[in-house]
């Protein structure tokens, strides 16, 4: 009996260590399994967060092409924009030759080829032709020097008499046009009066040319009037006048009968201007200067009462 008692107490413990060393072993596998299911949400949140790293750095990427794009085509409709403004000018000055100057030819430059943007032929009154004068028109905010040696470059490959830039930017030195190393710089508001005024003075050395052929001497005087300060006093007489005289024509449209003797004295100061220089030419070249009808002393002298 007692052997029986013992061996069942044996049993019963053993039953016992076997439950326990089940629960042991079942609870050391659900730590295994908690342990592995946590290491996998660890690593699938990883995986997501760098894929997601990875998505935002791709859009960002996309974004910031994007970006680069826009700011590209914004440059090019600006470059577009400014190269049509200049277009559109070049376009009204050559009109603005061909309307007051019809006997001149005014032919555009095409594009891509050296020699400004129009190159004016000058054709005096009697058909023969006196010089040509190649026009460049800039549109932009600043003004650049570089503007005069490519002209200077042009002007020479037209083997024309005169170069002018057209600008709505001037050197500091420039308030309405000048001369800047051997190239005429003026505002677009007085394009004409210059226009006038050189066109003028090619036809007046034209003629003295043909009239005092092999007179060397009468020649070089010319030159030095023209490139003296004289001539450009003539000429700033006139374009001063000139302008004046528009701005008054402008605010005539309100005032009409306010302006009439201030633009009548403007008129005679262009006419005294004018036959200043006339007079000077014809100084220098003596009778050889043609009478211009208009000019000669009983048109200028102010009518008897």
């Amino acid at each position: 009996m007692a052997d029986a008692q013992k061996a069942q107490a044996d049993l019963l413990r053993k039953q016992r260590e076997l439950d326990d060393a089940k629960r042991e072993l079942e609870l050391t596998v659900e730590k295994r399994v908690q342990e592995g299911l946590a290491a996998t949400r660890e690593q699938a949140k990883k995986e997501a967060e760098d894929g997601l790293k990875l998505k935002v750095l791709e859009k960002e990427q996309t974004i910031t092409s994007m970006q680069r794009q826009i700011e590209e085509l914004k440059r090019k409709a600006e470059q577009g924009s400014q190269q049509l403004q200049g277009e559109v000018q070049e376009l009204e000055i050559e009109a603005l030759l061909r309307e007051k100057f019809p006997w001149d030819t005014v032919d555009p430059v095409p594009k891509g080829e050296h020699g400004g943007d129009a190159l004016q032929r000058v054709v005096g009154s009697h058909g023969q032709p006196c010089g040509t004068i190649i026009w460049e028109s800039k549109r932009t905010k600043n003004w650049s020097d570089g503007w005069l040696v490519k002209l200077r470059e042009d002007q020479r490959t037209a083997k024309a008499e005169m170069a002018v830039i057209v600008s709505q930017s001037l050197p500091k030195d420039v308030e309405t046009f000048g001369l800047v190393d051997h190239v005429w710089v003026t505002h677009t508001k007085t394009v004409f009066p210059l226009a006038l005024a050189l066109r003028q003075t090619l036809i007046e050395v034209a003629s003295s040319r043909q009239a005092s052929e092999g007179q060397q001497t009468k020649t070089e005087m010319i030159y030095q009037y023209l490139t003296g300060p004289r001539f450009r006093h003539r000429v700033e007489a006139i374009v001063e006048a000139f302008s004046t005289m528009k701005e008054d024509l402008d605010k005539e449209k309100k005032a009409i009968t306010k302006q009439w003797a201030k633009r009548e004295e403007q008129i005679d100061r262009v006419m005294q201007a004018t036959a200043g220089m006339y007079g000077d030419l014809q100084g220098i070249a003596g009778k050889t200067i043609q009478e211009i009808e208009g000019l000669e002393l009983r048109a200028l002298s102010p009518p008897s009462s």
